[in-house]
C-alpha cells in the first residue's frame, strides 16, 4: 500500500513533464529564433551606420535607426517589459491631434534661455515683432499642464501665420528699429549664446542637419564672427531675422481623418534685405510695407557673408532696422505619430559641443 502510495506522485510528475516536454522545447526554439532575429537586426543596423546612414532624418531608414537605438527607453512594464512608442512612455493617454486642409495651426513662444546663465526672457522682450491681438489669441489660447503652471511658464502666441498644408515662400512680417542700450543688450543675448523656443502641437522647434547628424531643440538670437577670422580689430556680431520652417505631416486616410504633424524644423537666416522701390504693397498684419528683391515668393534669403545683418547702427549713427521675415515648408512623411518625439532623444548627446558645427555650418549654407 505505502509503495502504491509513493508510486502515485512519481507518475504523475513523469506525466506531467512529458506533457509539457514539447512546450518548453518550443519555447526554446522560439528564443533561440528571436535571437536570431536580434542578431540580423543588430548587424543591418550596424551596416547602416557604416553607410552613413543619420538618425535625425525623417526618411523610413532613418525612423528604423532611431527607433532601434531607443529600443531600450521604449520598454515599459514592471514585471513583463513590453516595448511601446516613446509617445505613450513620455505622455501616457495623450492623443494625436488632426488638422484639416487650410486649418490655422498656432505655434508658441517659449522662454529664451541660454546654457551659460540661468536668466531666461520672455519672447516679446526682444525687439521682435508685436504679439497678436487679443481677439487673436483666444482663439488658440492653450491649456497648460500641472508642470508648466508650477514653473510658471506662460507660453505667448508668436507672430508666425501658419495654415495646414499651405506652403508660404518669403514672406515680410514687420520692420523695427533698435538702437542704444536695446542694441548693445541684443549684442550680450548673442554673446551668452541665447536660444528661441518655439512649439508647435506640442513639438519643440528643432534645428537639424542630415549632413551633419545633429539636431537641437530652439535657435539662436545671432552669431558672432571673431576678429581673428574676419581680420577686423572688433568681433562682429550678426543677427537672425529670416527662418524658414519646415512642417512634416502623416496622412492615412483608412486611420484618421485630415493629416497628423510628426516634424517641425527652421532653418535661421541672417540677411540685411533689399528694398527695390518706393511702392507699397499690403503686408500680412495689415500694415503697408515697401517690398524687397530679397524676400518674395520666388526669392528665398540664404546665409552669405555678403548679405548678413550685422547688430551696429547705421553708417550715421541711426538706428538699426530689421526686417523680420519667414517662409513654410510643408511636407508629407510616413514616420508614424508615436514616434515623432524620438529625434529629440538620438538627435543631440551634447548641445555644447554642437552649437559651434550648427552656427559654422549655418554660416556657408
Amino acid at each position: 500500500m505505502t509503495a502504491t502510495l509513493i508510486r502515485l506522485p512519481l507518475l504523475a510528475a513523469l506525466f506531467l513533464l512529458v506533457l509539457t516536454a514539447p512546450s518548453t522545447s518550443a519555447g526554446r526554439a522560439e528564443r533561440k529564433q528571436k535571437k536570431i532575429e536580434e542578431r540580423e537586426k543588430a548587424i543591418k543596423m550596424a551596416n547602416m551606420k557604416a553607410a552613413g546612414q543619420d538618425v535625425v532624418g525623417m526618411t523610413k531608414e532613418a525612423a528604423e535607426l532611431r527607433s532601434y537605438e531607443l529600443r531600450n527607453k521604449k520598454k515599459k512594464g514592471l514585471l513583463k517589459r513590453r516595448e511601446a512608442s516613446l509617445a505613450q512612455v513620455l505622455f501616457p493617454g495623450a492623443s494625436p491631434e488632426e488638422y484639416g486642409q487650410g486649418e490655422a495651426v498656432p505655434a508658441f513662444a517659449e522662454l529664451v534661455e541660454s546654457k551659460k546663465t540661468q536668466l531666461p526672457f520672455e519672447f516679446y522682450d526682444l525687439p521682435t515683432c508685436p504679439e497678436p491681438s487679443d481677439k487673436i489669441k483666444k482663439r488658440f489660447r492653450r491649456r497648460k499642464n500641472l508642470g508648466s503652471r508650477l514653473m510658471g511658464h506662460d507660453l505667448k502666441l508668436s507672430p508666425y501665420n501658419i495654415a495646414t498644408k499651405q506652403s508660404k515662400g518669403c514672406t515680410p512680417l514687420c520692420m523695427v528699429e533698435i538702437g542704444g542700450k536695446k542694441l548693445r543688450w541684443m549684442r550680450k543675448l548673442v554673446d551668452r549664446q541665447y536660444r528661441i523656443h518655439l512649439t508647435l502641437d506640442q513639438l519643440p522647434v528643432l534645428m537639424r542637419s542630415k549632413e551633419l547628424n545633429y539636431a537641437v531643440r530652439g535657435y539662436p538670437i545671432g552669431f558672432k564672427a571673431l576678429a581673428s577670422s574676419t581680420g577686423l580689430q572688433d568681433d562682429q556680431y550678426f543677427m537672425y531675422n529670416h527662418f524658414k520652417f519646415t512642417i512634416t505631416y502623416r496622412e492615412d486616410p483608412g486611420e484618421f481623418e485630415g493629416i497628423r504633424i510628426t516634424g517641425f524644423d527652421v532653418h535661421p537666416v541672417s540677411i540685411a534685405h533689399k528694398k527695390v522701390s518706393k511702392d507699397e504693397v499690403m503686408q500680412e498684419n495689415g500694415e503697408r510695407q515697401e517690398p524687397y528683391s530679397t524676400c518674395t515668393s520666388e526669392v528665398s534669403p540664404v546665409n552669405d557673408p555678403d548679405t548678413y545683418l550685422p547688430l551696429r547702427v547705421g553708417p550715421t549713427g541711426e538706428d538699426m532696422r530689421i526686417l523680420y521675415s519667414y517662409e513654410v515648408y510643408w511636407e508629407k512623411s510616413d514616420i508614424p505619430w508615436a514616434d515623432r518625439w524620438d529625434v529629440y532623444l538620438v538627435g543631440s548627446p551634447d548641445d555644447e559641443i554642437h552649437y559651434f558645427a550648427i552656427v559654422n555650418s549655418l554660416m556657408i549654407v
